[in-house]
């Protein structure tokens, strides 16, 4: 039999191939990606490790940029001066275990500073968690004095909405680092993507009730007063609260001392502006802070 008569052969006698049904599921690590994606994530810092490696794949067509550090915590203090500086959400990613125990440094300053942070870390896989696997730490306990909140994803179904909420709280209300601890498996695992565009916490409110029962009485003791002081805190500068400070200090004359956080709320050539209080501060601000006969705290 000729080669030809062979071909001729297996053509008419081959099944039609059959087509193939389109997979619109896609990896927990791509979910990671197409969430940070939606949350308008620009930059992300961190260092790749063996349970975060899936997500480090999936980055390579993603639209933000990929920061490398020398270290996990240089990786978490660059998310937190990123956040600082824009105004946006911060991001870092670490790996299980040594790399993840070495962001507490930075989210304790985040924390502090009230500076919103989501911070990545891998973990071992879902059947080895609590085993002592290697490089398995439990970065959800360490971590619990030092974050706003805390998430562990057990299954691929809770992924989406663990990365909306630790978006939403980061940002609202007074802002902190939140971390999401992911098993390797998970990162691995198929499932379909919906990312939620709310979620929402029990006993959680990002906005909080103004009580101005007392306003008119704080009104009159301010005026009345003979030597007031408005201290100015961090605060301050997340609710922007800058014009309305100015107005006050300048409409009453009343001097103003700021916290390190809260540098820059009022203009420090002003003949009102004491400085910095504390430690660091200048004797001014902490000579009339002492002397005042009434202090209006923001």
């Amino acid at each position: 039999m000729s080669i030809d008569t062979v071909e001729v052969a297996l053509k008419t006698k081959a099944a039609p191939a059959k087509r193939r049904k389109k997979d619109m599921t896609m990896t927990g690590a791509q979910m990671i990606v197409r969430a940070l994606e939606a949350e308008g994530v620009d930059h992300v810092f961190g260092i790749p490790g063996g349970s975060i490696i899936p997500l480090y794949d999936a980055m390579g067509d993603a639209s933000f940029t990929v920061i490398l550090t020398r270290h996990e915590q240089a990786a978490c203090h660059a998310a937190d001066g990123y956040a600082r500086v824009t105004g946006k959400t911060g991001v870092c990613i670490a790996t299980s275990g040594p790399g993840a125990t070495n962001i507490l440094t930075g989210l304790a300053n985040a924390q502090l500073d009230s500076v919103p942070l989501v911070v990545l870390t891998g973990q071992v896989a879902t059947h080895l968690i609590g085993s002592d696997a290697f490089q398995e730490s439990d970065i959800f306990g360490c971590s619990l004095p030092l974050v706003k909140h805390s998430f562990m994803v057990r299954r691929i179904e809770e992924l989406p909405e663990a990365l909306r909420g630790a978006f939403f709280l980061a940002s609202s209300g007074r802002p902190g680092p939140v971390i999401v601890d992911i098993p390797v498996d998970i990162q691995k695992a198929r499932g379909s993507f919906k990312y939620p565009g709310e979620v929402s916490f029990p006993h959680y409110s990002a906005r909080y009730k103004s009580d101005i029962s007392a306003l008119k009485e704080a009104v009159s003791a301010l005026r009345e007063a003979k030597r007031p002081v408005i201290i100015a805190g961090g605060g301050s500068i997340i609710s922007g609260a800058g014009d309305q400070i100015f107005r006050i200090a300048t409409g009453e004359q009343i001097p103003v001392a700021t916290s390190l956080m809260g540098k820059g709320i009022f203009p420090e050539d002003h003949t009102l502006s004491l400085g910095m209080l504390g430690m660091h501060g200048t004797a001014q601000a902490n000579l009339a802070v002492s002397a005042a006969d009434l202090i209006l705290a923001i």
